[in-house]
């Protein structure tokens, strides 16, 4: 075999290895060019590719270009000589581009004086019948000096590049096919232990499949009882961490004097009682995933000890000069209004851009009417299994359960129906079995208030008011109702504030 044909075979060889590589297309492509280049002795090289949308040119790998020159390098079908290859799906060749008048060196590259004595020459990538972008060289161009050999290469790499862009059409077809798919199957109705059918949760759902296997850090908003947790839960389990460890920290619960101990551990003799050394919550998770729940609750010394572990993942134990460096991935949730808070000095507003990365929000379950039933069939099921029971609910009990405003949320109607199905005599639970309260709520829901109820309702709103010295976030919170829904409630009534 003649040593030209030997080294045209290895070229090829090292062409087609580089593109079937697993690494992103434009490295591919870039790493094809390069092994091009040594071959052809080639100058500049670029592949131009054809957005099949708007029809435009653009380089999308180049050899011999820098950044900004590529990033001039785009053109319309028929434009200069890379359009008209597309246009023409013809090869051309120009041995001296300095000649050509049709040239028009959009990328700034050939500035020096032998870029006039360069070759040009251009082949179009095809796919399917289709032109899809041009592979293009700058050679030295010597006199009387023929292209055939070059161009006889030039068309093959051409066909290889266009296999590849056809792989990976058809594998980027299949990603998203499997996407829509993986949605459909895991956010139709479940996520985990997260139930909803509804159109806030199945967005709920999309974001959680989408930021699961990013590092972001995840702010998960929402009242009591929306299932908060089953979220941080659910990240973490669709995760590349989902093997390591899941702790949990809720900062309401911890007393405020053992928090940064909690979180960070402590030597020994770091305070008394500390007789031995002790890792924290957030040694704990390292690998895997912390969950910082009630958030707002977060003391201001500790909000600025958290603020720098998401900054520098490094950390010492109370007591010790040690640094400490984690692998975390952080989420934390609250019910709380952090931008009040931030305005008001009680959060630190650089932690909140910290944390408040990727948002999101649990809709509460009176603006998710329509999970309703989904929810009471998923917990009658769990219910009757854990407790040997077959118990039904009849068409009534269910229609009372969907028209009550639930202010526990999903956690108040999970713990309804465990108390319906464990104090069940019968094998069906029908309206005169549901709690009073319930019924009372579901009714005035359906019916609309009375004047006596009204009245009611106007005295509970002062009196709660009133108790929280008027700061309508307390109060709403003590009525289980919106801050917002509350303010009508208090506009509707005519109610004003009378200290006297």
């Amino acid at each position: 075999m003649p040593k030209s044909s030997h080294m045209e075979l290895v070229t090829l060889l090292e062409i087609s290895k580089a593109l079937a590589d697993g690494k992103p297309l434009d490295r591919r492509l870039f790493a094809a060019m390069r092994v091009l280049a040594e071959y052809l002795d080639m100058r500049r090289g670029t592949v131009t590719l054809r957005d099949m949308t708007t029809g435009e040119l653009g380089i999308a790998a180049a050899y011999g270009l820098t950044r900004q020159e590529i990033s001039r390098g785009r053109y319309r079908i028929g434009e200069g000589i890379v359009g008209r290859v597309v246009k023409s799906g013809a090869p051309v060749v120009i041995p001296n581009v300095g000649d050509e008048p049709l040239f028009l060196n959009k990328t700034g590259a050939r500035q020096q004086s032998d870029d006039r004595n360069m070759a040009f020459l251009c082949v179009p990538i095809i796919d399917n019948g289709e032109v899809a972008g041009v592979l293009s060289i700058d050679k030295l161009s010597a006199r009387e000096q023929t292209f055939d050999a070059a161009l006889s290469v030039m068309k093959i790499v051409a066909q290889l590049i266009a296999q590849t862009l056809r792989i990976e059409r058809l594998l980027e077809t299949e990603r998203r096919e499997n996407e829509s798919l993986r949605l459909e199957l895991k956010g139709r109705y479940s996520l985990g232990n997260l139930i909803g059918a509804s159109k806030g949760m199945q967005e709920v759902f999309r974001t959680v499949l989408k930021v699961a296997a990013s590092r972001a850090t995840v702010l998960i908003r929402g009242e009591s009882g929306t299932g908060k947790e089953l979220i941080a839960k659910a990240i973490h389990s669709q995760s590349g961490r989902a093997s390591k460890p899941f702790i949990k920290v809720n900062c309401a619960a911890i007393p405020e004097n053992l928090l940064e101990s909690e979180f960070f551990g402590h030597e020994k003799g770091a305070f008394t009682g500390a007789i031995a050394a002790r890792r924290g919550k957030f040694e704990a998770a390292d690998g895997g995933t912390i969950f910082l729940d009630e958030i707002g609750e977060l003391a201001p010394q500790l909000q600025t000890k958290l603020l720098r572990v998401l900054q520098e993942r490094e950390f010492e134990r109370v007591g010790g000069n040690r640094s400490i460096r984690v692998d975390i991935r952080l989420l934390a949730a609250t019910n709380r209004d952090l931008e009040s808070a931030m305005r008001d000095g009680r959060f630190r507003e650089d932690l909140y851009y910290r944390l408040n990365v990727v948002p999101v929000f649990l809709p509460p379950l009176r603006e998710r009417i329509e999970d309703i039933p989904v929810l009471i069939d998923h917990f009658t099921r769990r219910f009757n299994e854990e407790n040997g029971k077959h118990v039904s609910l009849g068409r009534k009990a269910v229609s009372l359960l969907s028209e009550y405003h639930w202010p526990g949320n999903v956690r108040e109607l999970e713990n309804t129906i465990e108390r319906l199905i464990v104090l069940s005599e019968n094998d069906t639970i029908n309206d005169a079995n549901i709690p009073v309260h319930v019924a009372t709520g579901a009714a005035e829901s359906s019916n609309g208030l009375t004047g006596t109820v009204q009245s009611l309702e106007k005295e509970r709103i002062i009196r709660t008011l009133s108790s929280n010295g008027w700061i309508y976030a307390r109060a709403a919170r003590s009525l289980g109702v919106t801050e917002r829904q509350l303010v009508y409630r208090v506009k509707k009534y005519g109610i004003e504030r009378n200290d006297g």
